[in-house]
């Protein structure tokens, strides 16, 4: 996991930054959004090892939480304002990889 700072007013934060799990178990990604300016709308995907692999794409409000939105079997996202948290149940060996959070404000 690597954060990433957008320019401009948006700000785009993941925690934990590097996690190691055993397979079986589960796994919480945290993304935070902070914007200098009030939003109506972004665009919110995971992806997984440098953009190649979507694995979770949904729209947000700033004020409206999202409670566990399966987007998997495996994955659900979650978005508790300001923060969005893609959760991984019963981790396989191929999940191993870079997730990274992707945000774009949409006007």
């Amino acid at each position: 996991l690597v954060p990433l700072l957008a320019a401009g007013a948006l700000k785009v934060s993941q925690d934990p930054g590097e996690v190691t799990v055993t397979a079986g178990d589960g796994v919480a990604l945290g993304c935070c959004v902070l914007a200098n300016e009030p939003w109506d709308l972004l665009r919110m995907e995971w992806v997984k090892d440098a953009g190649h692999k979507v694995l979770c794409a949904t729209r947000l409000h700033p004020a409206t939480p999202l409670p566990c939105s399966n987007c998997t079997p495996r994955l659900c996202l979650a978005w508790h304002p300001p923060c969005a948290t893609l959760s991984l149940h019963q981790v396989h060996g191929d999940d191993a990889g870079n997730y990274l959070c992707w945000v774009t404000l949409e006007i």
